[in-house]
């Protein structure tokens, strides 16, 4: 312990030997990437809409904002728009990366943002009819989804989609795109551990005539 605190001593003597104008600029970046951690990680973040799943609800080049707070007290619900790590990427945890990550500096890890379809507990199905509009059900009743780009899908449900009747299991959650006919979600991907989620989108400040709550 005493060996800890002597060489603490020495950092800091030796920190408090640069030029000062020189320790003030390190200080301050200092002070700015943590505060910037503390934003994201804790408050918000803001971010930008690349594709075309969510139409007509979000197009690209909206830029969102993304709360983060909310995660610490309260599960997502259906409904909500949410941004996440999908789960078949890969996160990784180096230093280097875990600090991308909190900044936003240089992070090339991949986002997607979906709304909320199925929660833990739901039954889940997609029911398609002869003239080929489909229908979610949830819960054996159908899901009111005002915000679709379209009823009637570019492809109806195979074997290998994700389309129930299924039981959503605990901590697990079915996020899919608004417009069905254009999106890569939970039918290929599967369900979406509540671990991967980044925050909800609240708002629309970009471009101006399209600012919006969520």
């Amino acid at each position: 312990m005493n060996k800890i605190k002597e060489y603490l001593k020495k950092i800091k003597a030796n920190y408090l030997k640069i030029n000062p104008i020189v320790r003030e600029t390190i200080e301050t970046i200092v002070f700015v990437v943590v505060m910037v951690i503390i934003i994201r990680f804790f408050i918000g973040e803001i971010r930008w809409i690349p594709s075309a799943s969510m139409r007509p609800t979000l197009i690209e080049g909206d830029r969102i904002i993304v709360e983060r707070f909310s995660r610490f007290y309260k599960p997502p619900k259906r409904g909500d728009i949410m941004v996440f790590y999908p789960p078949f990427e890969t996160i990784k945890n180096t230093p280097w990366k875990v600090f991308s990550r909190l900044t936003g500096f240089f992070c090339k890890d991949v986002a997607y943002i979906k709304r909320v379809i199925g929660v833990p507990g739901d039954k889940f199905e997609i029911k398609t009819n002869k003239e080929g509009k489909s229908t979610i059900y949830i819960n054996g009743k159908p899901l009111n989804e005002p915000y679709i780009m379209s009823e009637y899908y570019a492809k109806p449900c195979t074997k290998d989609m994700l389309c129930g009747p299924l039981i959503i299991p605990e901590h697990k959650y079915l996020m899919m795109g608004d417009n069905r006919g254009n999106s890569y979600d939970s039918r290929w991907w599967g369900l979406l551990p509540e671990d991967r989620f980044i925050g909800r989108a609240v708002f629309l400040f970009w471009p101006l005539n399209r600012i919006k709550t969520f």
